[in-house]
Formats: C-alpha cells, sequence, structure tokens
C-alpha cells in the first residue's frame, strides 16, 4: 500500500485529481486505493513508494524538446529547450518544415536572449509566421550525432461554422436514430438509403440538417452488440447500414440478383422489415450473403481489370492506412471465429493467439485470407461512399449543414480499436460518472479511456485521425460527454463507479486542434456539456466556438413559471426537448418512463417512486405556466396538469415554443411528431429493456404523406424563419 504523503504528491504532477466536488457541492476524498490502481493502469510501479517516485521520475524527464507545442492563430512559437549537461548552444541548430512545404533554418544560439537566465531549461523563439496547420521542428547537433523533432501545431481560436450560422439564421433538423427508420425499401433496419430518403423529405420542408446517432463501426460477427455508444471502432463505419440494393455491383451480380428475388429470401426480408424491433440477427444474416456476392462481382468486374473504379478503391486503402486494414482483418478474423466456435462476442474472447493484432498467428491469417480481409475494406469504402453521397444531396439541396454526427465518448473494450492499440487506450480502466442524486451509485460505461499522456507523447495523433475521420461527409459533429476533452471519471477495472477519480486532460490543446479540423473539414462543432458543467469548461467551449447543448427540461429557472425562455438561451447553441436517453415527449407527459422504471425494478422501493411521480407533476405544471406565459399555449390545452393529456396541439406548442427561441440550432425528434411513448434507450439498464432497437410507427413513405407532420415541419420552418429576423 502506498503511502498517503506520496500519492498526494505525485497526483499533483499526474492528472488525477485526489479530490472533486459532488453533485450536492461537498468536497470528497478519493480513496488512495483508488489512486493507487489508477496508476498502476497507466503503467507505473505501484510496488512501494520509492518504486512509484522512482517510475514517475523516469516517466517525467524532460526531453530535450517537447513532443508536441500547440498555438493559437498569431501567438509566437515559443518553446522549452533542455540541453544535455555535455552540451553547448553553439553546437545545434534549429529546422522548421511546415506542412506547406516551407523551410526555415538556422542556429538554435540566434534564437536565445542574452537576458535569458542561465539555466538547464531555456525558452527559444522561432521568428517565423507559419500558416494554419501541423510543422515539425527539429533541433540536430552539428556533428549530426543526435537530433529531436517536436510536432507543432498552428489553430485558429475559434471552429468552423457556416456562413448561414455567422450571418445569424436559426437553423432546424430532426435528430434520429438511424436504424430506427422504416420504410418499404431497407432490410429491416434504416440504411443510407432511407437517410438519403430523409433528407429530400425534410430539405423540401424547410429543414437544415438531419442528424444521426453513432454510425460507428460495431460488431459485424456480433450483430446483438447494437448500441451506438459502445463502438468496435470510432473511426470507421457500421456496415449494416449499407444500402444494399444502391451499390453499383448489385444490379450487376446475376448471383445476387437470384438470391435476393427468391421467394425464401424476399419472405425473410419481409419479416425483417415488419417488425417493431430491430431484429439485427436476422439483418446481419441477410446483407451478409449479399456482402459477399457484392464484392465478388466487384473481384471480377473492376479488380481484374484494374479499373478507375478499382482504382478509387486502392485509393481509399491507402487512405485508410494501418487503422483499416486492422478494422477489416478484426472483422474477417471475428467472423472467421464465430463460425467455428459459439459465443465469440468479442476479442477477449478469441483464442489466446489471437488476442492482440501483433501476434504471429494474426499475421498468419491475414496472409491465408486476403479476399476476406479485402471484402471488409471494400464494405468501409461502400459505406463511406454512400455517406458522401447523402452529403452532397443535403447540400445539393440548398440544406447549410446537411448531415451532422455523432461522436461517442469511447470505445467498447473487446473491439478492433482496443485490439490493435498500442498504448494509447488504458485497458485496467473504464470510464463514467461520479454518484449524484439520481444516480447514487455513479455510472460505469464500460469504455476504456485514453491515455492523457500518450496522447500528448504522440503528438495529439489518435486524436487528430479521430476527429478527421468522424468531420467528413457531413456539415457539424456532435462530441458526446464534450466535458471529456477536460476531465473523465475513471474507474479501476472491477470496481464500482462510486470508486473512481478525475482523469484531467489537456483541454485548451485538444479545442484548438478541434478548431484546425472543424476548419480544414468546414464542420461545426456541437458539445453536449448536459450536467454540471464547471465554469472553466464553458468559458473555454464558448470561446472556442463549440456550441453548447440545451435540453429544454433540464433548463430549469425560480421564475417564469419554472423554465428559462428559449429567448434567452445562447445563439451559439443547440436546443432540443428529447434526447436520445430520455423519453419521449408522449412518454413523458405520461410518465411512461416512471412506470417502466417500477416495472422493471429501477427503483429501490415506492417512496422513491411516488417522489418521481410528484415532482413529473410539478415539472409539467411549470411547462405548462411557461408556455402560457409566453402566450404560445393553444386554447384548446388547459392550464391544470392533473387533466391536461399529451395531445398534437400540445406536442407541437412544446416544439414551437422552444423554435422561437435564439438557439442557432434546433433539433427535435420523428418520434414526438408520430405520438410515439417507447423510447430508444433506457439509461441503468442491459437485460431489461431493448435498447437501441425500437423503430419508428410509421414508414419513410407515408410519415411525409401526413397533415399532421407536414404542418409541424412548415411551422418550423416559418418560426425559425422569424426568429432569424433581428429584434426592432
Amino acid at each position: 500500500m502506498i503511502n498517503k504523503t506520496t500519492l498526494q504528491s505525485v497526483s499533483e504532477s499526474i492528472p488525477i485529481a485526489d479530490h472533486y466536488i459532488s453533485a450536492r457541492g461537498e468536497h470528497t476524498e478519493v480513496s488512495p486505493g483508488v489512486i493507487e490502481s489508477l496508476l498502476a493502469a497507466l503503467g507505473y510501479d505501484t510496488s512501494s513508494d520509492d518504486a512509484l517516485l522512482a517510475s514517475v521520475a523516469k516517466r517525467q524527464t524532460t526531453d530535450v524538446v517537447p513532443s508536441v507545442r500547440v498555438y493559437r492563430q498569431g501567438e509566437p512559437i515559443i518553446f522549452p529547450v533542455n540541453l544535455p549537461n555535455d552540451s553547448a548552444v553553439d553546437d545545434w541548430s534549429w529546422q522548421l518544415t511546415t506542412e506547406q512545404g516551407e523551410q526555415h533554418q538556422g542556429a538554435l544560439s540566434e534564437l536565445i536572449s542574452l537576458e535569458e537566465p542561465a539555466s538547464e531549461l531555456i525558452n527559444v523563439t522561432v521568428p517565423v509566421e507559419v500558416e494554419l496547420g501541423y510543422h515539425e521542428l527539429t533541433l540536430t547537433h552539428l556533428d549530426a550525432s543526435a537530433s529531436y523533432a517536436m510536432r507543432v501545431i498552428n489553430a485558429p481560436s475559434q471552429c468552423y461554422k457556416q456562413p448561414e450560422l455567422t450571418q445569424g439564421k436559426k437553423l432546424w433538423g430532426p435528430s434520429v436514430q438511424l436504424y430506427t427508420l422504416k420504410s418499404a425499401h431497407n432490410w429491416g433496419m434504416g440504411d443510407f438509403g432511407d437517410l438519403q430518403h430523409l433528407i429530400r423529405d425534410i430539405a423540401k420542408r424547410g429543414g437544415d440538417f438531419v442528424g444521426l446517432n453513432p454510425i460507428h463501426a460495431l460488431f459485424p460477427a456480433n450483430p446483438e452488440a447494437a448500441s451506438p455508444y459502445s463502438p468496435s471502432s470510432r473511426r470507421w463505419l457500421n456496415i449494416f447500414y449499407i444500402d444494399v440494393e444502391a451499390v453499383p455491383e448489385f444490379s450487376a451480380s446475376h448471383a445476387l440478383q437470384q438470391l435476393v428475388n427468391g421467394a425464401e429470401f424476399q419472405q425473410q426480408k419481409q419479416q425483417a422489415r415488419d417488425t417493431d424491433w430491430v431484429d439485427y440477427s436476422q439483418v446481419a444474416a441477410l446483407k451478409r450473403q449479399a456482402f459477399a456476392l457484392l464484392y465478388q462481382q466487384f473481384q471480377l468486374q473492376h479488380l481484374a481489370y484494374n479499373s478507375d473504379r478499382a482504382q478509387q478503391f486502392y485509393q481509399f486503402i491507402e487512405e485508410g492506412g494501418a487503422s483499416l486494414r486492422q478494422q477489416a482483418v478484426f472483422d474477417a478474423l471475428h467472423a472467421a471465429l464465430a463460425c467455428e466456435h459459439d459465443h465469440i462476442w468479442g476479442w477477449p474472447a478469441f483464442p489466446d493467439e489471437f488476442r492482440r493484432y501483433d501476434n504471429a498467428a494474426v499475421a498468419e491469417y491475414t496472409a491465408q485470407h486476403p479476399d476476406d480481409v479485402e471484402m471488409y475494406m471494400y464494405l468501409q469504402w461502400i459505406a463511406d461512399e454512400q455517406m458522401n453521397i447523402a452529403q452532397q444531396l443535403a447540400l445539393e439541396l440548398g440544406m447549410p449543414m446537411g448531415i451532422y454526427r455523432d461522436l461517442a465518448v469511447g470505445v467498447a473494450d473487446s473491439g478492433s480499436e482496443t485490439w490493435a492499440d498500442n498504448g494509447n487506450v488504458v485497458l485496467q480502466a473504464s470510464v463514467g460518472a461520479p454518484p449524484d442524486v439520481l444516480g447514487p451509485l455513479g455510472q460505469n460505461w464500460g469504455l476504456p479511456p485514453i491515455n492523457p499522456e500518450q496522447l500528448q507523447a504522440t503528438g495529439y495523433e489518435l486524436f487528430i485521425q479521430l476527429l478527421r475521420r468522424n468531420m467528413q461527409h457531413c456539415g457539424a459533429l456532435r462530441i458526446d460527454h464534450v466535458m471529456g476533452l477536460l476531465r473523465l471519471w475513471w474507474i479501476p477495472r472491477g470496481e464500482s463507479a462510486i470508486n473512481g477519480a478525475y482523469m484531467h486532460y489537456p483541454v485548451k490543446d485538444m479545442l484548438a486542434i478541434l478548431a484546425l479540423e472543424s476548419h480544414r473539414q468546414q464542420c461545426s462543432v456541437i458539445g453536449e456539456d448536459l450536467g454540471t458543467v464547471p465554469d472553466e469548461m464553458a468559458e473555454l467551449l464558448r470561446d472556442a466556438g463549440v456550441h453548447s447543448y440545451k435540453v429544454f427540461f433540464f433548463e430549469t429557472s425560480k421564475t417564469d413559471g419554472g423554465y428559462i425562455s428559449p429567448a434567452d438561451y445562447p445563439f451559439q447553441s443547440m436546443a432540443t426537448l428529447c434526447t436520445h436517453d430520455m423519453p419521449t415527449l408522449r412518454g413523458f407527459w405520461h410518465c411512461e418512463d416512471l412506470k417502466m422504471g417500477a416495472e422493471i425494478g429501477l427503483y429501490p422501493d415506492e417512496q422513491v417512486l411516488q417522489r418521481l411521480f410528484d415532482e413529473r407533476l410539478s415539472d409539467k405544471q411549470g411547462i405548462l405556466d411557461s408556455v402560457a406565459g409566453h402566450h404560445r399555449l393553444p386554447q384548446d390545452v388547459g392550464l391544470d396538469a392533473l387533466s391536461v393529456p399529451m395531445s398534437t396541439q400540445l406536442s407541437d406548442a412544446l416544439q414551437l415554443h422552444v423554435a422561437t427561441g435564439q438557439s442557432a440550432l434546433l433539433s427535435v425528434q420523428l418520434e414526438d411528431w408520430l405520438a410515439m411513448d417507447k423510447p430508444v434507450n433506457v439509461p441503468g439498464t442491459v437485460d431489461e429493456y431493448p435498447n437501441w432497437r425500437r423503430k419508428l410507427s410509421v414508414e419513410l413513405e407515408k410519415m411525409f404523406a401526413r397533415e399532421d407532420v407536414n404542418h409541424i415541419a412548415e411551422q418550423l420552418t416559418e418560426h425559425r424563419r422569424q426568429a432569424s429576423q433581428p429584434n426592432d
């Protein structure tokens, strides 16, 4: 057991907080055992006090130059240099190579002020102005015996915003879980073809974007692992979203046409469509047959002749690099193992010789099954191609933003990213949330965190690539739990969520990189900042141009009926009534979530449940009072929450109430247009509720033929137009 004094000393140099402020505002100490476990998870030697201090000292030995330095546009390039003891300043030269190919160089001694105090560490200023981007600065000894490199990142001060946003236009659109879309076209779950259909319908009615749940790669060989927030990889796409019939190889494949047009396949496809809940195993069985034949046709028609389309595919592979190959090898190997053994849910269940990407057995499998691996790279290319088509369609139809994507907070500990990881991810810990009023035991999300020390040591390359992949083919990126850029609640493996500590991250550097990639991809940023947000973080996000996330039900006030007027929401925000973790409007109003929670045992006793019912009635009354106080409650809707049911009139009034506000972005839910009451996700459940499976109740082809749906869409467009007008 490490001495508490030693742990306190170490925690000052390593960004593990030894205390936090609880949800009740109380100073709360972190258990020394938790800190010790997290230090061990980071790779420090915790066998004794002396061993820990020695490993910390070794890890934090100052390099000649830092691995990376991040600057905001216009800031001078100043960085510390720690020359070896036996070396003189006159023995070193410097060279700055910009991303654009320019080179600047000179003697190190010329960069040092005569007023610089004599010490091992000296501050150097490079008299060069560089463009935005990623550059490299090297220090080289004159006899070429040593050379040290530092990545120089020069970033804009704020994230990108579409011209319409900078001109004050208020935008709106629906946010959907893509798999929930029903249509007469798909194969049992929403796909990229349905996305195009929805884009056309929303654009026609004046909408400005369509928001998506995370569409990250999941587990093709384990399709029931369906949570979009526990992906196998955040860098690649869920191949089951591919619209098979839109792939060019589909119509050219006689074998695939024969398969799909067969009576048995048609019957299975219709069964998958007709369900109210996505049957992922059935959808996967149908699509896997098609995928194999699509790739076979691509081989015969394009790869065999090195056609232009084949060249495009090879270019995609080259750009995807090692990450794409790792994803494809994982999916191919996982599929092969799942055919031989039951319950192969992820790499921890693989035979020992296959549990690391770098293992010799994996290399042997890859060499023996090149077509299987290449097929999964092909499927990633098709998915990427279809996403690009959807975004281009949105822009062609006049949507200022088009698609906005969602970046999950982490990856599953059983997927491709952790399988191929080389130290970026800490597998002996997971992230979650500390105890609060609603969750006295805290939350453990089961997602291994990124190592902040490794992140800096590698010049933030993982973070850069993550943003770059997720900002493709969209106009905005929503970052789930954006607080993770400042700090994450780390929980040692095997511990409950109550036994955790906050790990801090280099937030200013990460926000600067976020701004740089945002401009490069012309992608706005929305930060999901729900819960208790430190003033420091709120200010940093605001200054960085990140849109805040305002959920009407959480924006409470002691006045105005209990809810903040949407007119007081900041312009740099996205407003919404509901989220994927909340009940629908109808479900909220009729307390369907509380009734379900009681049925599946979420509440400890009747007293807690009754308190929640009482609070819900109070919330509903406050909502009616607030909306009525703004003269937006229809005359035929009563003022007594005890007797007012949810109706189309009330649902529309609530949506339009928020639509008249000042937030630049407004997100609505298709479930509320269809008066649905079942949620897509019930937080805190695993097997108690079929999360991430509930479909919409109406097919796309029928939805926009409904008068009530068209009415609310038209009203939202008009109210947002009016809200965009400058005040007199």
